[in-house]
């Protein structure tokens, strides 16, 4: 049915809060009012629920190569899945380049993968690792003419895909005039590398030495030195996963002196820390994530950043890979590291829990409003990843990405109840409240309540303009 009616709901965005009908025809919103009746649509009644936005998430990895033939353990189709079931109706994933390659055969080969399995809107990053003359060359016409306006380096694990300062300011200087932005994991690779030969020297190999050799003090640094080389090429710089306050020191300095630094955290970076490495055994392997998890301090400071706005998202950095090795086998699960905490596969699930997760722990504890934490989750995303006003809002004209949700219902987090091919959770038996009713992409409803509607391949890819230009 082309025509489908939301009726009665609370509708939230960014700056509005009201009760109201949605009228949309043809995927798109076309009326906003109130008491519309409309002949032969497909009605669904809101009344009592918030109706949001449709979540972004713009940074996810799925089906992606780790080296050593490791893969996450989620493929596009049970990833996006998930991503729905938890009311986000677009991703923004990666299509890494690799030594000697072309970032182009790099963007070419992931949408080919994601095509026929995305059930929700889908982007990509591209990650750069060889800043030659000819992938240099490609960089202009893959942000003016292929919707790619976002490159992600790595600061990190030298050798496989940190790229050197000198890299760094040639990238930002080719993408910066086009439009582009630079999106950094900031760590200072090569003394981590240090720390952690020197823990394997001492015969140092449980899950807590990787967060052991992975301190404050380092994400810090790299954030500083990053966002300095940033200024100096004039472009917008974006630092992914933040999790210290060294770190978040450094983009609050940054843009104290008017230099366009922005930054997302994660949930885990909100709800856990660093005590989860004290767990026994191989347990604490599941939060091996980078950055690892840091201690309460840093949480208080990530609030604080997200509430006045020198964090400006929260993304999931949903980087799944299973605990045990059955049934994937064990080139997609953290088994693959019990020898070696240097050989645990980083990364941990969380795309299905961000809406959830960010209502109970930020809106219900009176840490946001409603208002910001559509921001958080949709908005911003939307901006500064050149998405907005096609999403990220509900305006007569948008896409008819919304969600449903029912900010009474109470429910406990299980990984035998989410979707992802993850077997753990973070967050299993934490009760919540806030639950993702009915999620609608494109007017299309794929999610109501347990059942699934939705169809792998129905995802459009999303041609994206220019980023961190609109914030």
């Amino acid at each position: 049915m082309s025509k489908v009616l939301i009726k009665g709901g609370r509708v939230v965005t960014a700056v509005d809060d009201y009760v109201g009908d949605i009228l949309i025809e043809n995927g798109k919103i076309e009326a906003i009012g109130r008491s519309l009746n409309v002949e032969e649509a497909e009605t669904h009644d809101a009344t009592g629920k918030l109706v949001l936005p449709g979540g972004i998430d713009v940074h996810v990895h799925m089906e992606t190569p780790m080296g050593n033939d490791v893969y996450t353990c989620d493929s596009f189709e049970s990833g996006t899945k998930s991503a729905a079931f938890g009311g986000t109706t677009t991703i923004i994933d990666f299509a890494q380049q690799f030594h000697g390659d072309s970032p182009k055969a790099a963007l070419d080969r992931r949408l080919a993968a994601a095509a026929p399995q995305c059930s929700v809107d889908y982007g990509f990053h591209v990650i750069l690792t060889d800043a030659n003359a000819d992938a240099l060359a490609e960089l202009p016409d893959l942000v003016n003419y292929e919707g790619v306006s976002s490159f992600k380096l790595y600061m990190a694990y030298p050798g496989v895909m940190m790229v050197d300062d000198a890299a760094i300011y040639k990238i930002m200087r080719k993408v910066g005039a086009h439009g582009g932005m630079v999106n950094v994991h900031a760590e200072n690779g090569v003394v981590i590398q240090a720390l952690i030969d020197e823990a394997l020297a001492a015969g140092n190999t449980s899950p807590k030495f990787h967060q052991m050799t992975r301190p404050r003090l380092m994400e810090g640094e790299a954030t500083h030195r990053v966002i300095r080389i940033a200024e100096l090429a004039e472009v917008p710089v974006y630092i992914v996963h933040l999790s210290a306050k060294e770190a978040l020191d450094a983009v609050v300095e940054a843009r104290d002196r008017g230099i366009h630094a922005f930054a997302e955290t994660c949930p885990h970076y909100l709800f856990l820390d660093n005590s989860e490495y004290d767990r026994p055994g191989f347990e604490s392997a599941k939060y091996v994530m980078t950055p690892p998890l840091r201690d309460h301090k840093c949480q208080h400071e990530l609030w604080r950043g997200l509430q006045f706005d020198d964090l400006q998202i929260v993304s999931t950095d949903h980087c799944p890979f299973c605990f045990n090795e059955n049934p994937m086998g064990i080139l997609k699960s953290k088994r693959f590291g019990e020898d070696n905490f240097n050989q645990i596969p980083n990364g941990a699930p969380g795309v299905e829990l961000r809406l959830e997760l960010l209502y109970d722990g930020g809106v219900k504890a009176g840490k946001i409003n409603l208002n910001r934490f559509v921001q958080l989750t949709a908005t911003a995303p939307a901006k500064m990843f050149g998405l907005f006003p096609r999403k990220g809002t509900i305006a007569v004209g948008s896409d008819a990405d919304i969600v449903l949700f029912d900010p009474e219902k109470r429910h406990t987090i299980s990984a035998s109840t989410q979707h992802s091919n993850v077997d753990y959770s973070l967050f299993e038996g934490r009760s919540i409240q806030g639950k993702v009713e009915k999620v609608f992409l494109r007017g299309a409803l794929i999610v109501d309540g347990e059942k699934w509607l939705g169809r792998a391949g129905m995802g459009q890819y999303q041609s994206r303009s220019a980023s961190g230009r609109v914030i």
